[in-house]
């Protein structure tokens, strides 16, 4: 099964590549690896939600734009690539949650994305990772993340 039919399966779908929204771009390979930049939980060119992790919002109420912030890496690198059957692993994350002072549970918001990933690549899917606090995101986004892969 490839990847995109994987992602299909899960009930999901890759979104376009990302357009940047400001003086950079979404994904640059280097040898053969490709790093993104951080990808907010856009859907249909507009945020899933805005808001903060221990101040009005959940664990549970960002798994879907924490899947969708790493569906729109993955169509980073797509833009980039081409082919997502070429990603040979998913070397590393990083997750920053927009979080108030006393919420302390960034990587479980992070193991949303990390979940979707095991579940898109299997194996090749597990990484090295972080997740961070921040008092504010890029247009009031509750979480941004980015990642690196390597090609085989």
């Amino acid at each position: 099964m490839s990847i995109l039919e994987k992602i299909k399966s899960l009930g999901l779908e890759l979104p376009p590549a990302p357009k940047a929204i400001a003086a950079y771009i979404p994904a640059i390979q280097t040898g053969n690896l490709v790093f993104t930049s951080g990808q907010l939980p856009m859907k249909d060119g507009k945020l899933m939600l805005t808001g903060t992790l221990g101040a009005g919002l959940s664990i549970d109420d960002v798994k879907a734009a924490a899947e969708q912030a790493a569906l729109n890496g993955l169509a980073a690198i797509a833009g980039v690539i081409g082919d997502l059957d070429k990603v040979k692993s998913i070397v590393k994350i990083g997750v920053f949650v927009a979080s108030s002072p006393d919420f302390t549970e960034q990587h479980l918001v992070a193991n949303h994305a990390s979940n979707l990933l095991l579940s898109i690549f299997g194996e090749a899917g597990r990484h090295a990772r972080f997740a961070v606090g921040n008092s504010a995101l890029p247009l009031g986004a509750p979480l941004e993340v980015e990642m690196t892969v390597s090609l085989g």
